[in-house]
């Protein structure tokens, strides 16, 4: 075989390296090598990857499968005294176990003015949910048997009282479908009652034919809306929005980080005037974005002057600059001892932790979530509802929960920046090492020159 045959059928290294690696399973050595250092990095990851499913994934699903882990409070109040009242409140004090409601009765005289001060219960949030049963209901029904009412309407017996804008799932999913569920059960125990009761009375007939809902629906109810949660955009501002002003946040964060390492700024400023200009750049920046976002919203006509009139836009800008504030400022103070390489799993338990508490009440979930009542979102979700729908006005404790947060990460800030200067400040192993044999090959070069 001649040189140029044997040369032909094996590839030299510089020919290879000069084509470059022939795929992920090439078998040369730097194929192998480069391998190995593809899997060192991805494999960890990818298992990391995992853990933080089974682990801070697992918060948001505990908060939802269990849901309710607890009943929401309902109050009964009787202002009829009567038959009707006794049977009603008796049903739901022997409410079935299927109930997502826990009923109390509260005696009639603790509400002055009806219905009207059992509304203002409800309204200030004293409960969730409010069942009256009407003053003369009894009577009314009593009057209708004897001489039949072709108007009689079975639904003013009972008004049930509720705010959607509270929390529109737990209106939806909890407290509707209970009042439901309870009710029409009794609806048809009553009318029972009623038709065995009617059924030897001498006017049956003209009963039948003049008032037949007398018999046929003697009990029914009304659910009363007392804030509807009726502006579906609300839904980006209250849940998904807060979500949004997070990742933007992180953004904000990461673009600032690589601004200052472009600059020079993280090892030329001292550590007073990095922190100064990272707060500055934050407070500025987020005041700025949460402007966009306040505007945005208003673009498609979301209503914020329902509690607060023309001022409603700047509580709304507001809130959402707190906002920003209070999830963007934990990123900015972490990112320092995290590095770009741990602050994205912290901030998906940020996103999870938050939201974990934003989509149900409290009150219904498992006890390990009541850290959610000082949680952002929590706090941001309340303050909107109260801008967007006149909701119980808790926008200063909302901003006082949110100045906490922000004053927290103002304190812990300028705290890991002084930690991380100071290690940085410190040299390496290697360093010293590398100096140390400058250092000697200098001297040994200045001995080689002395005669």
């Amino acid at each position: 075989m001649s040189a140029s045959t044997a040369s032909s059928g094996a590839t030299s290294p510089s020919i290879r390296k000069e084509r470059g690696l022939t795929g992920f399973l090439d078998s040369s050595p730097e194929g192998v090598a480069a391998r190995k250092i593809y899997l060192k990095i991805f494999a960890p990851a990818t298992f990391i990857i995992i853990l933080v499913i089974l682990s801070i994934f697992s918060i948001f699903w505990g908060a939802l499968w269990k849901i309710p882990a607890y009943n929401l409070p309902g109050i009964v109040v009787d202002f009829d005294g009567g038959f009707l009242g006794e049977t009603v409140v008796r049903a739901l004090n022997d409410a079935p176990n299927f109930s997502k409601i826990t009923w109390s009765t509260v005696p009639a005289s603790q509400f002055s003015s009806g219905i009207d001060s059992l509304s203002d219960y409800v309204f200030n949030e004293k409960t969730w949910v409010a069942l009256s049963i009407n003053q003369g209901a009894s009577d009314r029904l009593l009057a209708s048997l004897a001489e039949p009412n072709p108007e009689y309407d079975g639904t003013l017996a009972i008004t049930v009282l509720a705010v959607e804008a509270r929390n529109e799932n737990a209106f939806r999913s909890i407290i509707r479908t209970s009042v439901q569920a309870t009710l029409d059960g009794l609806k048809h125990a009553v009318a029972l009652q009623v038709a065995q009761r009617s059924s030897n009375a001498t006017n049956l007939s003209t009963l039948l034919s003049v008032s037949p809902q007398t018999i046929i629906s003697p009990l029914s109810y009304q659910l009363r809306n007392l804030i509807p949660f009726d502006t579906p955009v609300a839904t980006a501002v209250t849940f998904v929005g807060m979500l949004y002003q997070l990742i933007l946040s992180f953004f904000v964060v990461m673009v600032g980080m690589s601004a200052r390492h472009a600059a020079g700024y993280e090892t030329n400023l001292s550590t007073l005037a990095l922190v100064k200009l990272r707060l500055a750049s934050s407070f500025t920046s987020y005041l700025i974005i949460s402007l966009f976002i306040s505007v945005l919203s208003i673009a498609f006509q979301l209503d914020v002057s329902r509690k607060f009139g023309n001022a409603g836009f700047v509580v709304f800008w507001m809130v959402n600059y707190a906002c920003m504030l209070s999830v963007g400022l934990a990123l900015e103070s972490l990112v320092t001892l995290l590095t770009q390489k741990g602050i994205p799993f912290f901030m998906l338990t940020w996103i999870i932790a938050n939201i974990s508490v934003s989509t149900f009440p409290i009150e219904v979930m498992p006890k390990i979530f009541r850290y959610g009542y000082a949680a952002p979102f929590y706090n941001v979700s309340r303050a909107m509802r109260t801008v967007i729908f006149g909701t119980k006005n808790r926008v200063g404790f909302s901003f006082g929960i949110l100045i906490v947060w922000i004053a927290i990460s103002c304190f812990t800030l300028p705290l890991f920046q002084y930690l991380a200067k100071r290690k940085q400040s410190r040299p390496s192993p290697q360093a010293s090492t590398d100096r140390d044999a400058d250092t000697k090959e200098e001297e040994k070069a200045h001995a080689d020159q002395e005669p």
